[in-house]
């Protein structure tokens, strides 16, 4: 039975979502303020998720998020807040969280990120004895450490944008349909526009290749997306200057 840590301050709301998500099969513990919550996120083992409010007493959600992602990288936490600006969305979302859902929201579509999200650990625990040293030209990704790098300089990736890297590299060389980057790293119970597939590339490339000199990341029109390895201007598919793959004069976009 997976064990799913609450923080909520409000009392209904905390209330209903334990009534649902226990009739699920799930063990649900609740707190209802920021510094309880993340004392037992810290310190009580075995949490398989965290439901994570923005608006909290004493500590804010996104200061126990990041205090969490401080000494675990890899719990999967899903922030509740009623804010819906898209910087919002994307503070939380660069400061570790693997997802974001807006009050008011519907409980189905929040059981349906909750599986996607146990999915994804569960194939990552799956796959925790396979090699877990990655190398494609400079760059290097560190499975256990969740550590990136290329030309030996560290870089920092969200959860979401470790995940999307990482399948791009253990399917080197192939094209990457959207949908099938959506079932693999979002999950098959995602709800959304697949353009999120479009907007999590232009993250990984602002860090993985715009500052360096060749780019791994590539685009083919109208198919998805591939990782290179010694990818160039001069490669078949030729890059523009957003990173998109522009085809040659006898070649027809699909």
């Amino acid at each position: 039975m997976s064990r799913i840590l609450l923080i909520e301050d409000e009392e209904r709301i905390a209330r209903v979502l334990q009534l649902e998500l226990e009739h699920e099969g799930y063990e649900v513990h609740t707190r209802s303020d920021g510094r309880s919550g993340l004392n037992a996120a810290l310190n009580e083992s075995d949490w398989e998720l965290v439901l994570l409010d923005v608006m909290l007493p004493e500590l804010s959600g996104l200061e126990v998020l990041r205090r969490i992602r401080q000494v675990n990288a890899t719990l999967p936490i899903i922030l509740l807040t009623a804010r819906d600006a898209v910087s919002d969305r994307v503070s939380g979302l660069d400061q570790g969280a693997n997802d974001y859902v807006t009050k008011p929201f519907a409980t189905i579509e929040l059981l349906a990120r909750i599986r996607s999200l146990l999915r994804q650990r569960s194939l990552q625990d799956q796959t925790s004895e396979q090699p877990h040293l990655f190398k494609v030209d400079d760059l290097t990704m560190d499975l256990k450490s969740r550590a990136v790098a290329r030309e030996g300089v560290p870089i920092e990736l969200t959860p979401t944008e470790f995940d999307l890297l990482r399948f791009l590299i253990q399917h080197q060389d192939e094209v990457m349909s959207r949908e099938q980057i959506i079932s693999e790293v979002w999950g098959y119970d995602f709800v959304g526009d697949t353009n999120v597939v479009d907007v999590y590339i232009r993250y990984l490339r602002q860090k993985v290749d715009k500052p360096f000199s060749s780019k791994l990341i590539q685009t083919i029109r109208g198919v998805g997306y591939l990782l290179r390895s010694g990818s160039s201007s001069t490669d078949k598919d030729i890059e523009d200057k957003t990173g998109e793959a522009v085809p040659k004069d006898d070649q027809k976009p699909l």
